[in-house]
């Protein structure tokens, strides 16, 4: 399965797609004018990538932003998995599958991809509809991880969860009013659930969650946003994951 997106912008995103997956590459644009750093430069052209040069406002209108630093790459679209073969790859392996629970925000949605990619969750699974869609501004905020974990995207969240279940893994969601992270033996196979930014995970959700976790907050703000939550839980599960058993009984 495919996405209909196809464009990643930024000088460190770009670089990092021509570094990694450069198969994906159908052309670079730079902005007329803007001279790239050696590095990149080189990059493209050792890779033989055809290069166009044009006005900043078609980077703008292209990319969908400000923010593109004089360089598009127009890319084939990203790649998804069925999310059959995700559960399976995640209980097989006794792993841990990052679910988003309509999250809107893209800058959130691609950290959430960059850090599950990162600490080596087996997949992410999103939302097909009520949640930021895998567009340009989420491959820029992921720098370039989503060209590296398997992403599916889903009709149905609570009905992934149930066959997750069904599957011998466990529902942990990300929540205020949960048992303390800090204190929580994390079970495997995990789903972790992070939810949206406004309304935190769906009540649905929650009723298929196995558990619920929180994270103490002492200061005065009182919150976090979705993706730093995320971040700190998915390092208290992988923690929990390598710590030898008798350290974990005291």
């Amino acid at each position: 399965m495919k996405t209909s997106r196809d464009i990643v912008y930024g000088r460190n995103p770009v670089s990092e797609l021509l570094k990694t997956r450069p198969d994906r590459v159908q052309k670079i644009y730079i902005q007329k004018g803007v001279r790239l750093d050696p590095a990149l430069w080189e990059l493209i052209q050792e890779l033989k990538v055809p290069v166009s040069q044009v006005s900043k406002d078609r980077l703008s209108r292209m990319s969908g932003s400000l923010h593109h630093q004089g360089v598009v790459a127009r890319i084939l679209p990203v790649e998804t998995v069925f999310y059959r073969e995700l559960i399976e790859r995640t209980v097989s392996a006794g792993g841990i599958v990052t679910v988003v629970d309509h999250v809107e925000d893209p800058g959130n949605l691609g950290n959430i991809i960059r850090t599950s990619e990162v600490l080596g969750a087996k997949g992410v699974v999103i939302p097909g509809r009520r949640g930021a869609p895998l567009s340009e501004a989420v491959v820029k905020a992921s720098s370039g991880a989503i060209f590296h974990i398997s992403i599916s995207v889903v009709t149905n969240i609570r009905n992934f969860l149930r066959e997750f279940k069904k599957a011998g893994g466990f529902v942990v969601a990300i929540e205020v009013g949960g048992e303390s992270i800090f204190d929580f033996e994390f079970p495997f196979p995990l789903a972790l659930v992070i939810g949206g930014e406004d309304r935190g995970v769906s009540r649905l959700v929650l009723d298929e969650s196995d558990f619920i976790v929180s994270i103490p907050m002492e200061g005065k703000t009182g919150s976090l946003n979705a993706s730093s939550a995320f971040a700190i839980s998915l390092a208290f599960a992988i923690r929990s994951k390598r710590l030898p058993k008798a350290n974990k009984t005291g």
